[in-house]
């Protein structure tokens, strides 16, 4: 089995919006959204329509900035925490750890430094 640093490697882990589920509420908030913009581009001349598009294509490209910001925040936050909470367990150092425990290995060599 692969570890997640290999998974994400090979594009077998996608943390990006394509890969998560949306819940109910925003599911309503993207047809009530899809809905009225199919409306208001019915009422556009075709030169706005262009405009339009170019504001969209703009917005889409703004939005997917602002998601791999937040991405590599929270990545960066969420691994502060684990480092944090890890380096707890100084007292670890001295105890074995248990045998088939790939978790309680980790725990002994990272309190090691090792």
């Amino acid at each position: 089995m692969r570890s997640i640093l290999e998974e994400l490697w090979y594009g077998n882990v996608c943390p990006n919006g394509e890969c998560r589920e949306l819940i109910a509420e925003a599911k309503k908030f993207m047809k009530y959204i899809a809905d009225h913009h199919d409306n208001f581009q019915a009422t556009l001349t075709d030169k706005q329509k262009e405009v339009l598009e170019k504001f969209d294509d703009c917005y889409a490209e703004l939005t997917d900035i602002n998601e791999r910001e937040i991405f590599v925040y929270a990545f960066r936050l969420g691994a502060r925490i684990a480092i944090e909470v890890l380096s707890r367990f100084q007292y670890l150092k001295r105890i074995p750890p248990a045998p088939n425990s790939m978790w309680a290995v980790f725990l002994f060599f990272f309190a090691h430094g090792e």
